[in-house]
């Protein structure tokens, strides 16, 4: 796949997509990720969108979504759900409960169910719609937008291969996916979906860097920027190990080594461990008790 005539990191869900696009999907809370992901599988041709129902929390909102991607999109998540094949569940946790109460009626075990919500567990799920209902979550990151998203997926307890396949194709349509264990979800969460901010602040530090010794500004962004995905895609092309590769450009008394230095004595490989522990650990946090 190509974005803007540039190669993306991403692989191809081709043979699923005919099947998938047979699928009723509702995307419940068609918010930041939410619509992130509603918009990129529409742009992929994933699904249909005379197949897709949306909702938002008001009215306007959903009457723009609908005008816009050419889907119905509406406030009412029972009547989303009701229709469809695969619920994509995207709000925040602190109204978890609250949309899956609202929706239970509507559930069957034929629907799945796709959750993006962070810290809710498949277990949390179960237990509120009060049925054995297949659950995949899934952790996404804001890259997807562009087809260079990365993805965790977990299997929860009634979900089959079958249904871990159908997401695992949702999410490899726009980017990587790697299946953990459920309880490895929340260090997704620290490091790949958090993990965008990080890498976001080290992107404009470089570029400042550039700044501060004579580049122009876009230049030195550009500079950053390529720079950071050409490093990126040498990990995952070559499969060598980040300190390899490092080594592979470091040379005896150079400039290179002379900026590592810097880095180690400013401590910012323990700050970027810290990082991720952190954003875990806050995920962790976040779980609301059944």
């Amino acid at each position: 796949m190509k974005v803007d005539g540039r190669q993306c990191l991403v692989n191809n869900a081709g043979a699923m997509k005919p099947i998938l696009a047979t699928k009723r999907l509702a995307v419940i809370g068609a918010g930041k990720i939410g619509g992130i992901l509603l918009r990129a599988f529409l742009k992929q041709g994933l699904v249909q969108p005379k197949r897709v129902h949306a909702t938002v929390r008001h009215a306007e909102k959903a009457k723009s979504l609908a005008k816009q991607l050419g889907i119905h999109a509406s406030t009412d998540n029972r009547a989303a759900v009701r229709d469809a094949d695969i619920i994509l569940l995207a709000v925040k946790p602190q109204g978890a409960r609250e949309v899956l109460e609202s929706i239970k009626t509507e559930i069957t075990p034929g629907k799945l169910i796709v959750s993006c919500v962070t810290s809710i567990s498949t277990q949390f799920m179960e237990k509120v719609l009060g049925k054995d209902v297949p659950v995949v979550r899934a952790m996404p990151n804001t890259p997807c937008a562009i087809g260079c998203g990365m993805t965790g997926l977990a299997q929860g307890i009634h979900a089959s291969k079958e249904h871990l396949e159908i997401a695992q194709s949702m999410f490899e349509s726009v980017g990587r996916v790697v299946e953990v264990e459920e309880k490895q979800i929340d260090a997704v969460t620290g490091l790949s979906a958090s993990g965008t901010a990080f890498i976001y602040i080290l992107l404009e530090s470089l570029a400042e860097g550039g700044v501060k010794v004579g580049l122009p500004r876009d230049v030195a962004t550009l500079l950053a920027a390529q720079t950071m995905m050409g490093a990126a895609r040498m990990v995952l092309d070559t499969g060598d190990h980040p300190a390899l590769l490092k080594d592979a450009v470091t040379t005896p008394a150079g400039s290179t080594m002379d900026g590592i230095l810097e880095l180690e004595d400013g401590k910012v490989r323990v700050t970027l461990i810290k990082a991720v522990m952190k954003a875990t650990q806050r995920a962790k946090e976040l779980i609301i008790e059944s």
